[in-house]
């Protein structure tokens, strides 16, 4: 990593959706990391041309300095199959997409880059091309090693993490073990120490019924998995309070004092996040031994090339990416 701002993969993402145009975007002011794009250079110059866009694309040389002028964007050059038309996907240009993680995660790996920012992805395309994909987080996953990655997200100093993602609401209460809660709250204590520089962080745990299962009337998760879960990390030192009903754990008086909160299936914490602040929310994973970060909406197809695309949490995810790369590197630097 040249000089002393971070060297920040950004992966495209989708080139028929928005993600070029909001790489495109983060060119127009001055940046505070070295930010290498991985994309197609092609589809970055024909979409600045439709936009209107006034961007100079340099080719990247891992061993020179990367431009952080308004204005400039270094490209890690990835070629797409066939040319991208916005808002049209193509399945022939799917692996393009793969090879960009690949390329962005190795780079982490090795200590080129510092940190990952994903533009979004159309999980659809990549599956209808016959390559099974979950999703980034996953994919991520599986090629760095990781074996329990957690998604995260943040609007400001509001974090929530998930126990479980992307399942059906029926299927929630059966993937909720201890063993799964225990591990995902040490990840999540874990990655506040590392990342954000907590030296020791308050979680607060969601129950997953309604009013927490009032005594085991409501349902009895709470008593069987959650608490004997909260028993097993506080034992190990970790602050983990709860589980709190989670129609009233985000009133703000609650949460002061609160590093982070663990809700226990998708729709329960992110709606509360979203509305706080969708368009500035970032998606981090934690668990994996990289920084990564994400934005927090999908690839909007019909706003490719528009010109109306927000770039509010690219931005917000690479700003992120930043401060997390300069807290790791102080905390690693010799004494």
């Amino acid at each position: 990593m040249a000089g002393a701002r971070p060297r920040i993969a950004l992966t495209a993402g989708e080139s028929a959706g928005i993600g070029p145009d909001l790489c495109l975007g983060l060119a127009a002011t001055e940046r505070d990391c070295e930010l290498v794009c991985l994309a197609d250079r092609d589809c970055l110059a024909a979409r600045a041309r439709l936009l209107g866009l006034r961007v100079t694309l340099h080719d990247y040389d891992p061993a020179a300095p990367v431009r952080c002028d308004a204005g400039a964007l270094t490209v890690l050059h990835e070629p797409l199959a066939v040319g991208a038309v916005p808002g049209q996907l193509e399945p022939r240009n799917a692996a393009q997409v793969l090879r960009l993680l690949d390329r962005a995660a190795d780079g982490c790996r090795s200590g080129e880059f510092a940190a990952l920012v994903t533009a979004p992805v159309q999980k659809s395309l990549i599956n209808a091309a016959g390559i099974p994909f979950t999703g980034h987080t996953e994919y991520l996953a599986e090629r760095l090693g990781a074996p329990l990655p957690v998604m995260m997200l943040v609007a400001g100093e509001l974090r929530v993490a998930l126990a479980t993602t992307h399942l059906p609401l029926r299927a929630v209460g059966a993937a909720l073990t201890v063993p799964l809660l225990t591990a995902t709250l040490r990840i999540l204590a874990d990655g506040l120490t590392r990342q954000w520089g907590i030296a020791r962080p308050v979680i607060a745990v969601c129950g997953v019924n309604p009013h927490a299962g009032e005594g085991g009337y409501l349902g009895d998760e709470e008593q069987r998995v959650i608490e004997p879960a909260l028993a097993e990390v506080r034992a190990a030192g970790i602050d983990a309070r709860g589980p709190y009903p989670a129609d009233t754990l985000f009133v703000p008086r609650h949460l002061i004092g609160i590093d982070a909160v663990l809700a226990m299936y998708h729709d329960q914490g992110l709606p509360v996040l979203k509305y706080a602040g969708f368009g500035e929310a970032v998606n981090v994973t934690l668990g994996l031994p990289i920084i990564r970060t994400s934005v927090d909406h999908g690839t909007a197809l019909d706003l490719a090339g528009s010109g109306r695309a927000d770039g509010g949490s690219l931005r917000a995810a690479v700003s992120l990416a930043a401060r997390l790369a300069g807290v790791r590197a102080a905390s690693t630097a010799p004494a």
